[in-house]
């Protein structure tokens, strides 16, 4: 049974997951690796390698692989990406004040040249002399284009000519913005394209890396990659378009999940170390967010998931508040590294500080907490302040007490910044080591997390008395908080669907008595309408109970720490396109879209052209996105209300949507 094995991949941004995977026989072997954010083809052989060790299998039985990846989303988050230069056709300056942006333009240059097209297609001249004389210099600071016309999803004929001279001129990377959107709305979508462009080199390189070590393997299979909206596309478009793989690896997740459950209707939550990620799956597809996905505080023109991330995981802070009689704990928004963790990877450098603390008369403010740098290369940690820089240089490779490290209180906020800026590690207790102590979990040193459970529980609370009496006591408040916190993300997530998202479960009194389900005269409850998918590699841990709070059933499949990987093979391949039919004056019907604009004097004529345009664009657009045998379905949304007795059309649109599984190779 090793015939037709597709292999999926998946990079988050702390682990590389792999899957082998047959139609026949589901997940035949899985593995992970430390996501390599240096170079990423470290990982991604780390953990291809692992899983072909595993199943025993020839690389020659390989016949797709697919890849799901956060990482354009983690780029946008960051605010990191290449420089890019923006052409604008049509526009003025004051659009770039519209729909954020002038502040995602930040210090990019900008050009604006006249020309573009009205609602109907019909043009004003196009002069590039501005460009032109621009071009030579331009092309020497930024690393892509990215260009926006008037009017260009009606034609797009003025973006084709601009991006045909910067190419022709400067051999770099142009994203058009006709390529990306066919929805109207000129500043959104110039946003939609800057953010296009910036992040071409990034995937470019992802992908890059994936060819050439497969390469070097001998696996010569058509690759895909996962878009933000679950379907898949081939590599090489997602080098032109990898704006659409933003969200990439939430999509999959949820295509695993559907997967792996066979629910149709169900809530997905996906926990990681340092998030958890909720969405909807609704009649067997995720939901999609009508306005297009907002990443890094950016509304873009990007079809995805409606997924909302929150900063709760396994690796969240626990910060314990002692202030009031009975001390209350918080989870997140940060990420520690877990003691169990730290010990794992440290040994005695992490063990002999926690004992010494724990055997200390007194206890200080840091006790339990180390710090040590992520091991980023050095040359990003240049430009650092110099008090940055002489806290950096006493923090090393081998973690150290953070009472050691912070002489003074202000250098608490310096610290906090390098930990921003991704150069250092926090390390302390957290749900993982909580699960250590009670037994739950065990891949890492639990000696370490019992230590660092010992020494937080002796913290006193208002009227004196230690917070817990065991690592045990404090370990089940941890995981209970763990559990009651999920709960209110989960729920404000299913609110905000339901267009109820004025109410804030984590502060509302009637969600705080339904989920206590305390007695009282009047009884509030509350519940999901349909099950609780949990994935993520703790899954199995935290989301039975969880799903017990929010008074529904849990599914949570046996590979539910790799669903991203297993959802990037099982995906589809689709494309959709629409075509416009408009009526600029009595008798006269001009059609848009898919090719160059065309006049008609009949509605149906100009009705049949439309079909035919959009039915024949989607096959076409799914076969180069490497659909094998891609169908069509069409439907239709005609705005013709009744004027004076007859019907007067404003505008038809034609939407032709197909889809197929991905072509595989044939050996």
């Amino acid at each position: 049974m090793t015939s037709h094995l597709l292999l999926g991949i998946d990079t988050g941004g702390t682990y590389t997951d792999a899957v082998l995977f047959s139609e026949a026989a589901g997940v035949i072997a899985k593995a992970k690796a430390l996501t390599t954010r240096h170079d990423l083809a470290v990982g991604i052989a780390g953990a291809v390698e692992a899983v072909l060790e595993k199943a025993e299998v020839p690389v020659t039985a390989i016949s797709l692989v697919s890849l799901s990846t956060t990482l354009a989303t983690n780029a946008l988050v960051e605010g990191q990406g290449g420089r890019a230069g923006l052409v604008m056709i049509g526009f003025g300056p004051e659009d770039l004040k519209r729909d954020g942006l002038l502040e995602a333009l930040g210090s990019d240059p900008v050009l604006f040249l006249p020309g573009g097209h009205n609602v109907h297609g019909g043009e004003t001249p196009l002069d590039m002399s501005a460009l032109d004389e621009a071009l030579p210099t331009l092309a020497d600071q930024v690393s892509s284009f990215a260009i926006a016309g008037y009017f260009a999803v009606r034609n797009p004929a003025h973006e084709k000519r601009v991006r045909d001279r910067i190419r022709e001129v400067s051999h770099l990377p142009v994203t058009c913005s006709h390529e990306l959107s066919s929805k109207l709305g000129g500043p959104r979508r110039a946003l939609t394209t800057l953010l296009n462009a910036r992040l071409v080199s990034m995937i470019d390189r992802l992908i890059g890396s994936c060819e050439d070590f497969l390469k070097v393997r001998g696996i010569h299979v058509p690759m895909m990659v996962v878009r933000g909206d679950g379907a898949l596309i081939s590599a090489a478009e997602a080098r032109l378009r990898p704006i659409e793989t933003i969200l990439s690896g939430p999509a999959a997740s949820l295509v695993g999940a559907r997967h792996l459950t066979g629910l149709e209707n169900a809530v997905v939550s996906d926990i990681g170390g340092t998030t958890t990620d909720v969405a909807v799956l609704e009649k067997g597809r995720p939901r999609l967010d009508a306005e297009g996905a907002v990443v890094g505080g950016f509304r873009t023109m990007v079809e995805a998931v409606a997924m909302r991330t929150y900063g709760l995981g396994g690796d969240s802070e626990v910060r314990i508040n002692d202030r009031g009689l009975k001390a209350k704990i918080d989870l997140g928004p940060r990420r520690f590294l877990p003691l169990s963790l730290a010990a794992a990877l440290h040994g005695d450098a992490v063990l002999s500080v926690l004992e010494k603390q724990l055997r200390a008369t007194h206890a200080g403010r840091h006790d339990g907490r180390l710090a040590v740098r992520t091991g980023l290369p050095d040359h990003l940690a240049s430009g650092l302040q110099p008090q940055e820089q002489a806290l950096y240089d006493r923090i090393g490779m081998v973690p150290v007490a953070l009472a050691d490290v912070l002489l003074s209180t202000p250098q608490k906020a310096t610290l906090d910044r390098l930990v921003a800026r991704g150069l250092v590690h926090i390390c302390g207790v957290t749900p993982s080591d909580a699960m250590h102590v009670l037994g739950r979990q065990a891949q890492w040193n639990a000696a370490a997390a019992r230590l660092g459970l010992e020494i937080a529980a002796r913290v006193k609370d208002g009227s004196g008395q230690p917070i817990a009496p065991s690592a045990e006591g404090l370990a089940q408040m941890i995981v209970d908080r763990l559990t009651r916190q999920s709960s209110e993300v989960i729920l404000q997530a299913c609110l905000g669907e339901d267009g109820a998202g004025a109410i804030d479960p984590a502060t509302s009194l009637a969600v705080d008595r339904a989920l206590k389900r305390e007695p009282g005269i009047v009884r509030f409850s509350i519940g999901l309408d349909r099950p609780l998918v949990g994935l993520g590699a703790s899954a199995p841990v935290y989301y039975p109970a969880i799903a017990d709070m929010l008074a529904t059933d849990a599914a949570i499949p046996a590979e539910a720490d790799v669903a991203n990987a297993v959802g990037a093979v099982v995906g589809q391949v689709r494309a959709s396109v629409t075509v416009f039919v408009t009526t600029p004056e009595e008798g006269i019907f001009i059609v848009n879209g898919a090719g160059a604009s065309e006049r008609f004097i009949d509605q149906e004529q100009a009705f049949g052209v439309a079909r035919h345009r959009a039915q024949t664009m989607a096959l076409e657009t799914a076969r180069a996105n490497g659909a094998e045998e891609p169908a069509a379905t069409m439907w239709e949304e005609i705005d013709a209300p009744e004027i004076e007795g007859g019907r007067k059309l404003i505008e038809a649109r034609f939407i032709a949507s197909a889809s197929g599984r991905p072509r595989i190779a044939h050996h």
